[in-house]
């Protein structure tokens, strides 16, 4: 079978390149090995493979298939930029609680190759809570976000949110340094002394999904909804469920009530999972802003003047 990339993950890897040339040497070797490390990948498996998922997502090629027994299953196959290695972590110390569950934790660990590829249970790619209305829909997000905070695993170094941050911050302080004009600048500026002042205590640390939002949660079997590509980091759960409260961010732009449903929003989150109010409204302002930076870097420019618009909200 031709492993072909679908069109998403393609335009995802192309953002990459433009990002700089250590990018671009990246994805470009990567896509040159991915036939190959496909094929290999179901040989030691035993796999059969049923199709490719599009559209899939924009970080990995995910595979439908079936193992040796005939259970469906999916093959999920990351660049090392994508961290899968944290992602497998995150997913063996979860176990199926709140998240898809790791089909080859234990088996594989000793293996040659087995690097950026995981095995996980097949869930309905094509169901999320996105697809209910709106209310359910967090109602149901935040339920699963719920059972993923725990304390992180022992046996595992991952990202922590200020590690993370960190890093965002350098490249938003670059791209307002340059292109950027006054408006993003100010906000970069507000977003940054945002995060300085949330870094200086934070509540807790546990493990966090990293990227969760309505479209990481889909339908199940064994449960009614199971979260799915998590990008693991260690820190707050504000920081968390951040990312939330922006979604479906299209639509609160168009409403001419936006800023009020946000902020709505935003106090709904919070006193639904007891997290603080202040601390959830900064890391979202951080986070979009980042966001909406990032897509401006890469081109994305409707994308990075909706998160924009909703960060100057905060």
């Amino acid at each position: 079978m031709a492993f072909e990339p679908p069109q998403r993950l393609l335009r995802a890897l192309g953002e990459t390149r433009r990002s700089g040339p250590e990018g671009a040497d990246e994805a470009d070797e990567w896509l040159e090995s991915l036939p190959g490390l496909a094929r290999g990948a179901v040989a030691l498996r035993e796999l059969t493979v049923e199709r490719v998922q599009a559209p899939g997502g924009r970080s990995s090629l995910v595979v439908l298939v079936r193992r040796a027994d005939g259970t469906p299953a999916v093959l999920k196959l990351a660049p090392g930029r994508a961290r899968p290695e944290a992602e497998r972590a995150a997913l063996a110390h979860w176990d199926g609680r709140g998240a898809v569950r790791l089909l080859d934790a234990d088996e594989l660990q000793d293996v040659v190759g087995t690097d950026g590829v995981l095995l996980l249970e097949r869930l309905h790619p094509d169901v999320s809570v996105r697809s209910l209305p709106e209310a359910k829909a967090l109602l149901e997000a935040t339920g699963t976000l719920r059972r993923l905070w725990v304390e992180p695993p022992a046996d595992a170094v991952l990202e922590t949110v200020a590690e993370r941050t960190g890093r965002q911050a350098e490249a938003m302080r670059a791209t307002a340094a340059g292109a950027g004009g006054a408006e993003v600048t100010a906000l970069v500026e507000a977003a940054l002394a945002a995060r300085e002042e949330l870094l200086v205590q934070p509540p807790e640390a546990l493990l966090l999904h990293g990227t969760f939002r309505q479209s990481k949660v889909l339908a199940a079997e064994r449960v009614p909804w199971l979260a799915v590509g998590p990008d693991p980091v260690v820190g707050e759960c504000a920081f968390d469920l951040a990312r939330l409260v922006r979604d479906r961010v299209e639509d609160l732009i168009a409403s001419p009530s936006g800023p009020s449903i946000t902020r709505r929003r935003i106090k709904r989150l919070a006193e639904s999972l007891d997290v603080d109010q202040e601390r959830l409204r900064g890391w979202t302002l951080f986070r979009a802003v980042e966001s909406g930076v990032r897509a401006g870097r890469v081109g994305r420019l409707q994308d990075a003047g909706l998160l924009l618009e909703f960060a100057g909200w905060l």
